[in-house]
């Protein structure tokens, strides 16, 4: 266990540095898509090439489309608890757990039997998830072909359920054409560019903010909760951040004392109750697991120094199985009235021993920042 601690806090200690995402060389500030493909891509939901561009032209994957519109609804931290089967993919498949996911919030179906990760994503494919993601609109297939006719001439190359689905996705803005390709025809079955993508995704997240289906509403939801209240959290949207120098609640799982523990020794421990604002938004669940070592201690000695037990810890596991650096440390005191104070102050020797199963406090050393939505903690 401690070697293995000693791997992971190595791991932590590498320092990765993020530059803002500049405008791709194939972009100019003119492309038609330009801001939505740039936001997006400084949003982290869509990525460049390694060699800096963007290729707005090329063609996406089925795969990569899944992946970029659970991005884009900021549900990549979901929890989906049972997986959908396909034969031309597996668990090990890069966009395994993305594909998932948009199954879960109902964008994609899961009718057949293959999911054809590596066919390019249509048009039409592109729209239906983008408006699967929306709340129902309880639109009629006269009232879609009436809003559909009245702008597009290839109305009749989709089927009733498309233009159903399409007349919501012009009802939420979510139909969008290159300038080069006729403004009058749908397309359905062309295949859709990276360009085209980033707009639908653009608008789909915007709209998603709003009107979100049914799941997508839950899952977007701030939880709450009862459990040890942590002041001064700031709660931006859907993100609070606890602030430095707040106190954590953990019960420490191993013993630990000033006169057999030593310098370097690992010890463990877990959020003792559940850690929640004042508005009763959940901030960390019961359950979490710190981590870190002993970075001072010293034996009590009769008449010559009170014990010292000094705690650094380095991680925390989330209910969410999230491994991520909680920096903090915790002075291990004993609760002393006015007279044992007095008397450990002239008369020295405390030793200090720590049970299982008792409450201490980890001081934090930076802020910690929670997505409210799902408990994940957002690194910096």
């Amino acid at each position: 266990m401690k070697k293995l601690l000693v791997g992971i806090l190595a791991a932590f200690a590498v320092f990765f540095t993020s530059n803002t995402v500049m405008a791709y060389p194939d972009v100019p500030a003119n492309h038609w898509a330009a801001k939505q493909i740039n936001e997006l891509s400084e949003q982290g939901v869509l990525y460049g090439y390694p060699d800096g561009t963007f290729k707005p032209d090329d063609l996406v994957t089925r795969a990569e489309f899944a992946s970029m519109a659970i991005r884009a609804l900021g549900q990549e931290h979901a929890q989906v608890a049972q997986p959908v089967m396909f034969t031309d993919i597996d668990s090990d498949f890069w966009a395994y757990n993305f594909i998932q996911k948009a199954l879960f919030f109902d964008l994609i179906s899961s009718s057949a039997e293959k999911f054809r990760p590596y066919d390019s994503v249509s048009r039409e494919e592109a729209i239906m998830v983008a408006a699967n993601a929306l709340s129902d609109k309880n639109i009629s297939l006269a009232k879609a072909q009436e809003i559909l006719k009245a702008k597009y001439s290839d109305v009749n190359t989709l089927s009733n359920e498309a233009i159903i689905k399409y007349g919501k996705a012009e009802i939420f803005g979510l139909i969008s054409t290159s300038p080069m390709e006729d403004k009058n025809l749908i397309a359905p079955h062309r295949a859709a560019t990276r360009a085209e993508c980033a707009t639908v995704l653009y608008t789909m997240k915007e709209q998603a903010k709003l009107n979100p289906n049914e799941k997508l509403a839950w899952a977007m939801t701030k939880k709450t909760g009862t459990g040890y209240t942590i002041p001064n959290v700031t709660v931006d949207g859907v993100i609070a951040t606890i602030p430095a120098g707040t106190y954590l609640p953990v019960k420490l799982t191993n013993y630990i004392s000033s006169q057999s523990s030593s310098v370097g020794d690992i010890y463990t421990a877990y959020i003792a109750q559940n850690c929640v604002t004042s508005e009763n938004y959940m901030l960390l669940q019961e359950g979490a697991y710190v981590r870190g070592q002993l970075l001072d201690v010293v034996k009590g000695r009769w008449f010559v120094k009170n014990g010292v037990l000094y705690l650094d810890n380095a991680l925390i596991t989330t209910v969410n199985d999230q491994t991520v650096k909680l920096k903090g440390y915790s002075d291990i005191k004993k609760e002393r009235n006015w007279f044992m104070k007095f008397v450990r102050a002239v008369f020295k020797g405390e030793k200090l021993d720590v049970a299982p199963e008792t409450t201490i406090f980890i001081k934090t050393f930076s802020p910690l920042k929670i997505d409210l939505t799902n408990g994940w903690i957002l690194e910096n």
